[in-house]
């Protein structure tokens, strides 16, 4: 029987968590991925409002997490996002498709009346496999 392995992640190159949490805690070559926000270096959120931008600017901090937790898009299993505006949904959908066509990972999308920013638009959390090691 193997034994459990937890590892925290916080990948360079992309802002700080804005509280006692990891970017991602990886446990048996599941990588689990906090929820995402558009945020600048300073920790406020880009684009307000503007749920394609944020989009985007998740999707490459979601790249560089899972390259710290050695995995890439390809790996993902489930992605569950958050939206103040389900009309942004087709917008979401197409930017997903255009970034990563062929990746069909399970998902949810969920409509909310507010975002954890001032202007956020979409939240996003996922969850990854990493590849074996043999």
């Amino acid at each position: 029987m193997s034994r459990s392995f937890r590892q925290e992640i916080n990948a360079p190159g992309v802002p700080a968590p804005r509280g006692h949490f990891s970017h991602a805690v990886v446990v048996n070559d599941l990588v689990y991925v906090s929820g995402l926000l558009a945020l600048n270096d300073r920790g406020k959120i880009k684009d307000p409002g503007d749920a394609r931008a944020q989009a985007a600017t998740i999707f490459d901090s979601l790249e560089a997490i899972l390259a710290a937790a050695e995995t890439s898009p390809e790996m993902l299993i489930k992605l569950t996002t958050y939206v103040t505006r389900i009309e942004d949904r087709s917008v979401l959908n197409a930017l997903r498709n255009e970034r990563w066509p062929g990746i069909r990972a399970a998902s949810t999308l969920v409509e909310v009346s507010n975002l954890a920013g001032d202007g956020a638009a979409v939240e996003i959390d996922a969850v990854a496999a990493r590849r074996g090691q043999g």
